[in-house]
């Protein structure tokens, strides 16, 4: 379950200085924004943007905010700031300070081109917040894609070898580019709970469906053996559980009795895509909070 969040308060941006990003979420109590922002101000950290939510089912309290140091002071190290803020908020507060630097990304992707080609474009034009350092697939059909962009592109085959072995040897060349984030850009393999308990928290698939529905292998079969009238894609959070992760971004789009399966699924890859880079955008601008199995979303 996803629950998407509007701004509660956007500055227009009008520094140009470094920036980072202040990350808190604990259980609700009256006067958390004064106390967190009580802090900010004696750091002289301007506040470009900041939101915030409470979801009343659990009381839990939610906050982000984009802060700049002022031209004429020095701070404190984000470490000295991170204990400032922890002295004045609820024990079991969990506060988060990141850099607004583009991090590394990597992606894997199998044989069909369209969610990486999208990315690879954004990437190329500027357009992500983030840096495509390497694309690692168990086929050779997507080189000379990847290769147009200037990006690695690296085959791990997955014949004559088992699955524990060819997830080693992807692993050992993830690690080599040390990314934050792992993109499953339609990349058609059932991943061990061991590699993704590996990379926890930092694997984010494409669904071509809107789950939970049509869980598995064939969507596009199933939703066209059951007749529905809108198809959708998903982008989750991998966890151990096939295709449960915590929702990041949805959409869907209509089809009707006319469609075919494969109709359905040439339909779908707009929506695949779509959904597929507005996710990864959120993840690196850091716009969400993952709690309970559930996600809040900063858009």
């Amino acid at each position: 379950m996803q629950l998407q969040i509007g701004s509660s308060r956007i500055t227009k941006k009008t520094s140009r200085l470094p920036h980072e990003i202040i990350l808190v979420h604990c259980p609700d109590e009256v006067g958390l924004i004064h106390r967190i922002t009580g802090v900010l101000a004696s750091q002289q950290l301007n506040i470009e943007s900041n939101q915030e939510f409470v979801d009343v089912t659990t009381s839990h309290f939610f906050f982000r905010a984009e802060v700049s140091l002022s031209t004429s002071c020095s701070t404190q190290s984000p470490a000295q700031l991170k204990n400032a803020l922890a002295h004045v908020l609820p024990e079991q507060a969990s506060i988060r300070i990141v850099s607004c630097e583009p991090r590394p990304v990597v992606i894997c992707a199998t044989q069909e081109p369209h969610c990486l080609g999208e990315l690879l474009l954004l990437n190329a034009v500027g357009e992500l917040p983030g840096r495509i350092v390497a694309v690692i697939s168990n086929y050779n059909s997507l080189r000379k894609l990847v290769e147009r962009f200037d990006v690695p592109f690296h085959l791990v085959s997955h014949e004559q070898i088992t699955r524990e072995e060819h997830e080693q040897r992807v692993a050992e060349l993830i690690d080599t580019y040390m990314p934050e984030t792992i993109v499953l850009a339609r990349y058609m393999r059932v991943l061990t709970n061991n590699f993704v308990d590996r990379y926890s928290g930092q694997l984010i698939n494409i669904h071509h469906s809107f789950l939970p529905a049509f869980v598995g292998a064939a969507p596009y079969r199933q939703a066209f053996e059951r007749g529905v009238k809108v198809i959708g894609a998903t982008a989750h959070y991998v966890t151990a559980e096939l295709d449960a992760g915590p929702i990041i971004a949805q959409d869907v789009i209509p089809v009707d009795h006319s469609f075919t399966s494969r109709q359905m699924a040439q339909a779908g890859r707009d929506v695949e895509k779509i959904v597929l880079a507005k996710a990864v955008r959120l993840v690196l601008e850091d716009r969400i909070f993952v709690h309970s199995g559930r996600t809040v979303v900063f858009s």
